[in-house]
């Protein structure tokens, strides 16, 4: 299962906060695959794809960043995942801007979508990817910073890291965490 962090609506479209949510729909659409609502009672939007092989559950919450393991949790319960083949896409701020980087098993470094998992799991055992957004300039508060829109000169270069994240994406369905982490960091290169 790849899950993409996002805040819904439109107020939000093309946030920083809303990367992971981006590069989910990325890998979606180079694979042909249309969202649709999750069945009834799990606050997310689904794609399945098959990838080599592999069978995967593509979701985006439905619920607020804050509130992201409301959905996960559920997803993961329904569809009987292990979660070691469980990837969350998400922003991060201590990543530099447009790299990425791929974990297991660490805490939620301040991403209120990732504490929220880690909350509703009861664990923190599952893979991340990290998109780096940037870091707030001067003493802004970072959760406003990731709510901003990337400037008109940073846009490219994040287009860029987000079809490299739909890449990873694709190496963790068909190989698993630690190729997908050993790619991640090639693409960094």
């Amino acid at each position: 299962m790849v899950v993409g962090l996002r805040n819904p609506g439109s107020r939000y479209d093309g946030s920083r906060h809303n990367i992971g949510a981006v590069a989910a729909e990325a890998f979606l659409r180079d694979h042909d695959a249309s969202l649709k609502r999750a069945r009834q009672g799990i606050r997310a939007e689904i794609a399945e794809v098959n990838l080599e092989g592999v069978r995967t559950v593509v979701a985006l919450p439905t619920t607020f960043m804050n509130e992201s393991g409301q959905s996960v949790a559920p997803l993961v319960r329904y569809y009987g995942i292990d979660l070691d083949r469980v990837l969350v896409v998400h922003d991060d701020i201590d990543v530099p801007f447009a790299k990425l980087k791929i974990q297991w098993s660490r805490g939620h470094g301040g991403n209120n979508g990732v504490r929220s998992t880690i909350g509703s799991l009861g664990t923190n055992d599952f893979w991340r990817l990290k998109i780096g957004v940037g870091r707030p300039p001067g003493r802004m508060d970072p959760a406003v910073f990731v709510l901003k829109r990337f400037a008109s000169s940073e846009r490219e270069e994040i287009l860029a890291s987000v079809y490299r994240a739909s890449d990873v994406i694709g190496r963790f369905i068909s190989d698993g965490g630690e190729v997908a982490r050993q790619f991640a960091g090639e693409q960094n290169s």
